[in-house]
């Protein structure tokens, strides 16, 4: 029933533990709470693995579900090499959040098709998680984010084993 599609944007292992805890699906998102020296996706990675320890933990009749989000781009055409080849969006970011919270911002994931598949097979949340959202620009406009979809489903998808 409905119990079981309810989904709880987790920022923290905390959280995501506490999600598992009432039996809610978990969605990370491009932004978490920075809870170590790790890269972005590593710390999402253990933020899952908080979550299937505390679903286990719990009892949990069904199996759970956990998505991801990341912003991928394949340049494929001069339109995406001019709105996201530049290369200042391939690192992640940290800031505040408010006076205690620090949160580490996922990188953007823009290049080619090949090195797309190569950077994207590295990324231990993509693998560890059974859903990935896409974070698209709806400023750009419904045309070029179908295509932006459309290539990654025909660009990378099949290569990376994606259904």
């Amino acid at each position: 029933g409905l119990r079981d599609r309810i989904w709880w944007g987790a920022g923290s292992q905390r959280t995501a533990a506490w999600a598992a805890e009432l039996g809610m699906n978990l969605q990370s998102s491009t932004l978490i709470n920075n809870e170590s020296d790790k890269p972005f996706h590593l710390q999402q990675a253990e933020q899952i693995q908080a979550f299937h320890d505390a679903w286990q933990k719990a009892g949990h009749d069904r199996e759970p579900r956990v998505s991801v989000s990341r912003s991928i781009f394949p340049l494929v055409d001069d339109r995406d090499r001019a709105y996201f080849g530049r290369r200042n969006q391939d690192t992640d970011e940290i800031g505040f959040i408010d006076a205690k919270t620090q949160a580490i911002f996922g990188r953007t994931y823009a290049a080619g098709p090949d090195e797309l598949i190569s950077q994207l097979k590295e990324d231990q949340a993509i693998a560890a998680a059974d859903t990935l959202l896409l974070a698209v620009p709806n400023q750009l406009g419904v045309d070029y984010n179908a295509h932006v979809i459309d290539s990654i489903l025909t660009q990378l998808a099949p290569a990376l084993g994606w259904r």
